[in-house]
């Protein structure tokens, strides 16, 4: 893995493929052995989370079903707007279904808030979030995450799903912006 440049920025390796893969591995057992004897609904929070929700479920070695949502806190701003707009709804019917929220990184941890509202006013039979990775120094609101792939600092990172001005998604391993 070598450093990326992105204009004047600098980023460099955090987490390989093959360290990632075997998490998203893992992951993918410890849910099925929380929900074996159910057909989960994997819900992944668009765009970011694509790429891992795709990993976890080839991996998920049950029968589940997906969806996915898309949310907006950021508008045309670079910073938060702090507040959630829902930019894409679920297809399926989610009452009495076990949920699993599925993202790729928790920072504030905003998005999760609204998303497990949002849910239950559906009455599913449970919620749970997995999230690829989170940034407990940068949480601002009181939410639990029940699955969860790396914590990591408060650091701006790309690739595997995560992106830069909506590239660099399609990156295989994780890069973190050098100080």
């Amino acid at each position: 893995m070598e450093k990326i440049l992105v204009g004047e920025d600098v980023f460099v390796p955090y987490l390989t493929e093959k360290t990632i893969q075997k998490r998203v591995a893992e992951l993918a057992l410890q849910l099925h052995h929380d929900y074996k004897d159910t057909t989960p609904v994997f819900i992944g929070i668009l765009n970011g989370s694509f790429v891992f929700m795709s990993d976890l479920v080839k991996n998920y070695p049950g029968d589940c079903e997906i969806d996915f949502m898309k949310l907006s806190s950021y508008g045309e701003e670079k910073i938060s707007s702090g507040q959630v707009r829902l930019l894409k709804e679920l297809n399926c019917k989610i009452e009495d279904r076990h949920l699993i929220i599925v993202e790729d990184i928790v920072d504030t941890g905003l998005s999760i808030q609204f998303m497990e509202n949002f849910m239950k006013l559906q009455k599913p039979a449970s919620v749970k979030v997995v999230t690829l990775l989170l940034k407990p120094d940068s949480l601002k609101y009181n939410v639990k995450i029940d699955y969860i792939g790396f914590e990591i600092p408060s650091k701006f990172v790309i690739g595997y799903g995560l992106d830069y001005a909506q590239k660099y998604r399609n990156l295989k391993s994780i890069y973190c912006l050098s100080n």
